[in-house]
């Protein structure tokens, strides 16, 4: 067995955190095995504006592909990324490894006033990079003002405090992870703000031929978590869901069965469809609610 484990991460401090956190259940598990992180830039960290300003190419190669290489050259062992970050299809040679727990996937707004969404006045700024939550606002309050806003957790914290936002939205899991919650004004409903599919969930990727690691990793694989993540991620494939597409989806799990919501904008409408079904159903329960979306967009 491996005496030593190198886990690679992105260097903000949401994914040192989320690595963190993957490193300190496996040490648990298997305390017998050092574990380390290898902190690496990617070329979304490097050159964030023209990543985002590219809207003709999905921006989820941009933050795994220089530690994908690293996994592939063996310079570490595993990874762990943000499951919405990452293509459906992964490089040859490349598995996920694991699904751990899932973190709350729903949106959040943080508002200078401490207002909810609904109390913002009218025509107030509220911050966002995604097209997905501009999406969603305009769908809930078309009278904001929407504003770009980059940059990492903090960054956007700062901006909201010392620039000209009224509110910003973020995922409420990163700030969960970074021990930033009591920021929180409100946690949006899901089922009227749509989050994105399988936000919240980690993807702790491998090598495909190393035994040993992904062995290792069954120790925190969740295989619940997995199968509701396969018929999001069916969902995100079906309307080609990259960081430039207006979508959104929620599943409930209760028991065996799954009520499985889904939006998809067009023309700047949004379309929805709602199916609760066996959770063993798997990508089928996604396909269903998509035709459905299609078949009112076609009218």
């Amino acid at each position: 067995m491996k005496k030593k484990i190198v886990i690679g991460s992105r260097g903000s401090l949401l994914a040192l955190a989320q690595s963190e956190m993957i490193k300190k259940r496996l040490e648990d598990n298997f305390p017998e095995i050092e574990f380390e992180i290898k902190k690496i830039v990617t070329s979304g960290d490097k050159d964030l504006v023209s990543n985002w300003n590219n809207s003709d190419k999905s921006l989820k190669s941009f933050f795994t592909k220089e530690i994908e290489v690293e996994l592939l050259n063996g310079s570490i062992d595993l990874a762990v990324h943000s499951m919405k970050d990452m293509p459906i299809l992964s490089p040859e040679g490349l598995i996920c490894g694991a699904v751990p727990d899932r973190e709350d996937p729903r949106d959040v707004l943080i508002s200078k006033s401490g207002k909810s969404l609904m109390e913002l006045p009218e025509g107030a700024i509220v911050g966002t990079s995604s097209l997905r939550r501009t999406m969603n606002l305009k769908n809930l309050r078309p009278d904001l003002q929407i504003k770009q806003l980059r940059g990492n957790i903090h960054t956007r914290l700062n901006k909201l405090k010392n620039e000209d936002y009224d509110a910003i939205l973020l995922a409420a899991a990163g700030l969960k992870r970074v021990g930033l919650e009591n920021e929180i004004t409100e946690y949006l409903d899901p089922n009227r703000f749509f989050p994105a599919p399988a936000q919240g969930v980690l993807h702790i990727q491998c090598r495909e031929n190393d035994e040993e690691i992904r062995s290792i990793l069954k120790s925190i694989h969740r295989e619940d978590i997995e199968r509701v993540v396969v018929i999001e991620r069916e969902f995100s494939k079906i309307f080609d869901g990259g960081c430039h597409t207006p979508m959104g989806c929620y599943s409930e799990v209760n028991g065996d069965e799954i009520t499985f919501s889904g939006i998809y904008f067009k023309d700047e409408k949004g379309y929805t469809a709602q199916i609760t079904e066996k959770l063993n159903k798997g990508i089928c329960v996604a396909q269903a609610v998509a035709e459905c979306i299609k078949e009112k967009i076609n009218g």
